[in-house]
């Protein structure tokens, strides 16, 4: 567990490293449990993660059948400095489906329209359109090598931090 006040630089980087980005790669299990992976804009708030998905698309359906996924937030290809080392933070979330006629729905299309613009109004309006908010149960973010943190609990910025040290080790040499 790093410190109070290195665990608090750390939550506040990525909330700032999630600020930059719009858009997450998103992972769920289909009905057969598959894997699958697509992408989805997406908004935030006190530590959640909102998106709006067509059924239309596999992942819709994919978390009203099985709420358990994973997100990425990643830095772009073009701008990193390290291929092998992209600024990152991966969480496991749980979804929550958002009913239309919740108070929920509401707030979530509001907190995706000030993030996301006028799209996110029109798109509401149609049926095939879910509001989901996935909530991270853990999660990981990496700035470069060696400079891994596991995200404790949960929340985008976790409840605590570890600095992972123990990772890149030299093979042994084989000799024959």
């Amino acid at each position: 567990m790093t410190n109070p006040t290195q665990a608090e630089k750390i939550g506040t980087e990525v909330q700032s490293f999630i600020d930059s980005r719009r858009s997450l790669m998103l992972s769920s299990l289909t009905i057969e449990g598959e894997p699958y992976a697509s992408y989805a804009p997406f908004a935030f708030k006190d530590g959640e993660i909102y998106v709006l998905l067509s059924e239309i698309a596999i992942h819709a359906l994919n978390l009203q059948a099985n709420p358990t996924a994973s997100v990425l937030i990643m830095e772009d290809e073009d701008s990193a400095k390290e291929l092998f080392a992209r600024r990152r933070v991966s969480y496991k979330v749980q979804a929550q489906h958002i009913e239309t006629t919740s108070p929920a729905w509401e707030e979530g299309i509001k907190i995706l329209s000030a993030r996301l613009g006028s799209r996110i109004d029109n798109l509401s309006q149609l049926s095939d359109f879910k509001l989901f908010k996935l909530i991270p149960q853990s999660g990981r973010y990496v700035k470069g090598f060696g400079r891994a943190f596991t995200l404790e609990g949960t929340g985008t910025q976790g409840m605590g931090v570890s600095h992972l040290r123990d990772g890149h080790k030299r093979r042994e040499s084989v000799t024959t």
